[in-house]
């Protein structure tokens, strides 16, 4: 199982964003079984009225990672995962720079994981941390109408 922990699936994850992570900026720098590390560059669309981050930027960030980490223990058990809670912690204002976030798991059961993510700023102090509670649901299975199918990628 160390081996597999270690595989990288970074270029994986990259090339299947999807267009809200796209829109955001965010890029992956290292997806493990084990930790989901990423990062935006900072620019006028992420700011609020007062010109700091906006809290939904922080939010984004916090589900995308524990999504994205649930989902790579996930998809060899054929199984997708969809979100259930997000508690996203704002603790330092940022007005710009790059954001570096990782996630990390907190539990990985059957049916329910859940994840943490950690938001530095540029200057290594963190900015916002939060956590998901995700549900596993097989491949296939119907969501919002729809059955749940694997992201395009490419």
């Amino acid at each position: 199982m160390e081996a597999a922990a270690e595989a990288d699936h970074t270029d994986l994850a990259n090339s299947m964003l999807d267009p809200w992570s796209r829109a955001l900026g965010l890029r992956f720098t290292r997806v493990t079984l084990d930790a989901i590390e990423a990062e935006i560059a900072l620019g006028p669309q992420h700011l609020q009225g007062f010109g700091i981050v906006h809290g939904g930027v922080y939010a984004s960030v916090v589900e995308t990672l524990c999504s994205v980490g649930a989902g790579v223990t996930s998809l060899p058990r054929g199984m997708s995962v969809a979100g259930l809670e997000n508690h996203t912690t704002f603790l330092r204002a940022v007005r710009g720079g790059t954001l570096r976030a990782c996630a990390t798991p907190l539990t990985r059961g059957r049916r329910t994981q859940v994840w943490e993510t950690t938001i530095t700023g540029e200057d290594g102090k963190l900015v916002a941390k939060g956590s998901v509670r995700l549900i596993c649901l097989p491949l296939g299975s119907d969501l919002a109408g729809a059955p749940i199918e694997l992201p395009p990628h490419g």
